[in-house]
């Protein structure tokens, strides 16, 4: 398992019985060259020692939030930030529920509600917790977050019945955090560039033509894309946004300019043309503040198709162009049309008059529309956040896939 070697992981074992196989985990991982820190919950402690942790980790066990040796050296958030992953194995219905809740009661809740990071969870219950409707609601509410869900497997439990909720074996854990890192390692090969924002077609000084857009979604996809392994380059008009940690950033205001820092940085693995470029510039523009006495017909002409450009170019097409589409009305119709006009191979197309979801809202649905593919997939109403890690995990596939 090559793919773990110098990995960080920050081990977090709940209470139960398959709170031992914990360790077993740990001398897995660090056979594999992880780096591993290790919270125990207060359930953790009925189970196991600190001693047999540390003794096999090699590190500090941490245990309580308000221990003041542990927040002087690496507080809650300090240490969800070393971490590449957090890893809950084996994870209890009560600390899901607890997490579900977005409660801060402990280290391990304060630790994860602080983290950055993907986290994993490792399920271990009576099969009759795992069936029940309020842990099912639970585990949905994390799954569509950033919490990724691994087993439980169907076997005897330690109470003698039988069915789903049984811990994971230690090494199956171990292999299937190998090949997210295994996927991570070899997006690094893959270039992506990113569009976002709007574009300022100026008039005079104070002036100007531009189409709504927050950049939202575009800054989240150039994150998940960055935080996925791939080389990022976001190319963003003006906006309000916290640029993406380690995304290559280049700042245009006007369509030209968007469209020559495309240019320069094609070709790439993957573009995803999410701006609101303005379709229209005018043909003058004016040097002083126009009067409204003064102000007369505008004359406008069309800016550059930047999409279109890139899609159809020769020697620049990136292997994956993916066009969006903010539509009012027929969606379908318009986005097939634009898939095939602008020689797209795929268009993310969302429903601009649902007015929970695209400008300025936290929260998106689209359909993804494929070149020579009749099904539509649709990605439900989730933050922008969920949806970039959606499509990201799609494109990654997609670009592995055809190597």
């Amino acid at each position: 398992m090559k793919n773990l070697n110098n990995k960080k992981i920050l081990l977090v074992i709940c209470g139960g019985i398959a709170a031992y196989k914990g360790l077993e985990l740990i001398r897995i991982l660090k056979k594999n060259k992880c780096h591993i820190k290790t919270i125990l919950t207060k359930g953790a402690l009925e189970f196991i020692t600190p001693l047999s942790v540390s003794s096999l980790s090699n590190e500090k066990v941490y245990t309580d939030l308000f221990d003041y040796k542990n927040e002087a050296e690496m507080d809650h958030i300090s240490l969800s930030r070393w971490a590449d992953i957090i890893l809950f194995a084996p994870i209890t219905a009560n600390k899901i529920a607890q997490l579900s809740n977005g409660l801060a009661i402990d280290l391990a809740t304060t630790v994860a509600l602080a983290s950055n990071k993907d986290i994993f969870l490792a399920p271990s219950m009576n099969v009759k917790m795992w069936e029940n409707p309020l842990t099912k609601s639970n585990l949905k509410k994390l799954v569509n977050t950033q919490f990724k869900l691994i087993g439980p497997e169907i076997g005897e439990m330690a109470c003698g019945e039988f069915g789903v909720g049984k811990f994971m074996e230690p090494v199956d854990i171990s292999k299937i955090i190998n090949e997210y890192f295994k996927n991570i390692d070899v997006n690094k090969k893959f270039k992506a560039l990113v569009t976002a924002g709007p574009t300022r077609e100026y008039i005079d000084p104070v002036r100007f033509i531009t189409n709504r857009s927050s950049g939202k979604q575009g800054y989240a996809i150039a994150d998940q894309l960055q935080k996925n392994g791939f080389e990022t380059t976001l190319i963003t008009g003006p906006t309000n946004l916290k640029f993406p940690e380690g995304v290559k950033v280049l700042n245009v205001n006007n369509a030209e300019e968007m469209y020559e820092r495309t240019i320069e940085n094609l070709p790439t693995d993957v573009a995803i043309f999410t701006a609101a470029v303005a379709d229209f510039k005018v043909s003058h523009v004016n040097k002083d503040k126009i009067k409204k006495s003064d102000f007369k017909n505008l004359e406008l002409e069309k800016t550059k198709d930047i999409l279109d450009i890139t899609s159809k170019h020769n020697k620049l097409r990136p292997r994956l162009v993916i066009g969006f589409a903010a539509e009012t009305n027929n969606l379908e119709e318009n986005s097939k049309n634009k898939l095939d006009e602008k020689n797209c191979d795929w268009i993310v197309a969302n429903n601009i008059s649902d007015k929970k979801i695209g400008f300025d809202s936290e929260f998106n649905a689209v359909k993804i529309f494929r070149k020579n593919k009749s099904n539509i997939e649709d990605i439900l109403f989730n933050t922008k956040e969920m949806i970039a890690k959606t499509l990201v995990e799609k494109i990654s596939n997609e670009l592995r896939a055809n190597g």
